[in-house]
């Protein structure tokens, strides 16, 4: 397998690096998370001039008909920089909204920039199953009325739209409607989210099923786990730079051949994460069939969170009680790579799921 980027992916992800380094450092980005919003409308117009908005939709609605790998580059750049917009949820509900009769009224605000959405699925006691959906949808004329609650749906409180599941008396759909945010909130990692209560709210059907969901999930989790692979970069590389200037003794502690031995490991688990990764994104581009891209979906994911909790913990560790210090960006890195591991599936439930194959 060839694990480089061709000239326009690469071209891509350089010139998203480019903003983040200049206008996204830490202290932008703290200052982002503690404000009102919570995010960045000027960053997120930056997404939309770049073609990030745009990147994996249909160039009849203005986009560029990428996929998951074109997608890598993008998702390490944000892992590096613990980018907290809520692109993947918008693009989750985009690619939703992508395969109804309403797209070419909404991605093209979406394209634009102009235009934010999340993925309202997952309710209380679910766990990871995404077959668990209790909220119901009954017919009224051409619309729809929702009845039920959604937790802990990321990108919710920025959110002009929602893509939200629902239960007929065929089975499971999904629907466009403006969701009643009835408790915001900022999650572990600098994220806003919000638990949602729908008590009647008029949507219109998008169709799909589970089938649907499924897809989408895995194409998120792909991605989810190529922004684990660019924070646990930044994890390794900074680890690196201070072991080279903290100094013990009179000697650099890089020096310690028991240290060295411990970063080896680190830089081990972080290019089999990046394969892994790399392999999951493939498969949902171009599966076989749906077993092929499931096994390497929860496979890669497997790997991610095991990487995630190693190089995460080590880094802490190796740079000693200042780790988790809110000042530092690491202990921020190392949250969100907490959140990765469990988010879309923990490490137990893609075993599970990967056995089941």
């Amino acid at each position: 397998m060839n694990f480089d980027y061709n000239e326009e992916q690469q071209l891509l992800a350089d010139s998203v690096r480019r903003f983040l380094a200049r206008d996204y450092d830490f202290e932008s980005r703290r200052r982002i998370v503690g404000s009102e919003k919570g995010w960045s409308p000027q960053a997120w117009a930056t997404f939309a001039e770049l073609g990030l908005t745009g990147l994996p939709y249909s160039p009849d609605y203005g986009g560029f008909g990428g996929g998951a790998v074109d997608l890598m580059g993008v998702m390490e750049a944000f892992g590096e920089a613990l980018v907290v917009e809520p692109y993947l949820p918008t693009l989750m509900a985009g690619l939703a909204v992508a395969r109804s009769a309403h797209a070419a009224s909404v991605l093209p605000a979406v394209v634009a920039g102009e235009m934010r959405l999340a993925f309202a699925h997952a309710e209380r006691g679910a766990r990871y199953g995404l077959a668990a959906v209790t909220t119901q949808a009954r017919a009224d004329g051409a619309r729809w009325r929702l009845e039920g609650e959604k937790a802990a749906v990321v990108g919710a409180p920025m959110a002009d739209k929602l893509v939200v599941s629902a239960r007929t008396g065929d089975g499971i759909a999904l629907f466009l409607a403006d969701g009643p945010v009835r408790k915001a909130y900022r999650t572990l990692d600098g994220m806003r989210a919000a638990d949602l209560v729908f008590e009647g709210e008029t949507a219109l059907e998008l169709g799909g099923g589970l089938a649907r969901i499924e897809e989408i999930t895995d194409f998120a989790t792909a991605l989810v786990c190529a922004e684990a692979v660019g924070a646990m970069k930044f994890a390794c590389d900074t680890t690196l730079e201070y072991l080279k200037t903290r100094r013990q003794f009179g000697v650099p502690i890089g020096s310690f051949q028991a240290l060295q031995h411990r970063m080896v490991d680190m830089f081990i688990a972080l290019e089999q994460a990046r394969s892994m990764a790399c392999l999951a994104c493939t498969k949902v581009d171009h599966p076989n069939d749906s077993g092929d891209r499931v096994r390497a979906v929860s496979a890669a994911k497997i790997k991610i969170a095991d990487s995630a909790r190693h190089i995460s913990q080590e880094a802490v560790q190796l740079h000693g009680g200042m780790g988790m210090s809110d000042e530092l960006k690491l202990s921020h890195g190392f949250r969100r790579l907490t959140v990765i591991a469990g988010q879309f599936g923990d490490a137990d439930h893609h075993l599970a799921r990967f056995a089941s194959l």
